[in-house]
């Protein structure tokens, strides 16, 4: 690799941290990601963090691996594979060393990433200061700013909305009915009709609110508690 000296080590493997992973692996640095052991992802089919439960995935051609130990996951980083660590805390940093730390766990607030964490860290979304907790944080709001990197100061603060998507923005997610797992009847990328049941939470259903495609549905494995986003539709495919 390029430069295989300088390992990323991205918290969270989930859809936007799956994208910065993507990019940094194709420039040829050596990547290495932490997720929860159960980890609510949503957008499953372009998340790395779908190796925890399946032992190896790939998104847009790129293969990522469950690996057990800081060791694993330094081999597999060196040989063009993506390690995925069931390491909430990050504690394989001490290990690995990282020229680089990336939060990405997107969690809208700071759940313990420091600026002393590695030589250059960059965060995600809200809930980061970028030269006080961070180098640098990555606007994540839509808008004119997306993708802009700061280097000083706070980005957008957190809506606490859901993003406009072909005209819904609640209405788009789905969310638990109930404590429980999920056991989902469609195939993510799936068109769905307006009340068609979509899943079961604890012998509840979650029909969809309006016609389109399934995004995303957390994995069966994950428990998940009432209020939890387990899904998402996107009403700008009609089905037909």
């Amino acid at each position: 690799m390029m430069f295989n000296n300088s390992v990323v080590l991205i918290r969270g493997a989930g859809d936007l941290a799956s994208g910065v992973a993507w990019r940094l692996q194709r420039c040829g640095f050596p990547v290495v990601m932490t997720e929860l052991p159960a980890p609510l992802v949503v957008r499953r089919t372009v998340a790395f963090a779908e190796a925890v439960y399946s032992g190896e995935t790939f998104v847009q051609g790129t293969q990522a691996c469950r690996a057990e130990d800081a060791g694993e996951a330094r081999q597999l980083a060196a040989h063009g594979i993506i390690p995925v660590l069931v390491d909430p805390a990050a504690d394989c940093r001490a290990e690995l060393q990282p020229a680089v730390l990336v939060d990405a766990i997107m969690a809208k607030r700071n759940t313990g990433t420091t600026i002393d964490d590695a030589p250059l860290v960059v965060a995600l979304g809200p809930g980061f200061t970028a030269g006080l907790d961070c180098h640098a944080v990555v606007e994540t709001n839509r808008g004119h700013d997306l993708g802009r990197v700061l280097w000083q100061g706070p980005p957008e603060p957190d809506t606490r909305l859901p993003g406009e998507v072909g005209g819904y923005r609640g209405a788009r997610v789905l969310r638990a009915p109930a404590n429980g797992h999920v056991h989902g009847h469609v195939a993510i990328g799936s068109v769905v009709e307006e009340g068609q049941i979509i899943a079961h939470v604890d012998g509840i259903p979650i029909s969809a609110p309006f016609g389109g495609v399934l995004r995303g549905l957390v994995h069966p494995d994950a428990p998940v508690q009432i209020g939890t986003k387990i899904g998402d539709l996107d009403a700008r495919a009609k089905p037909r």
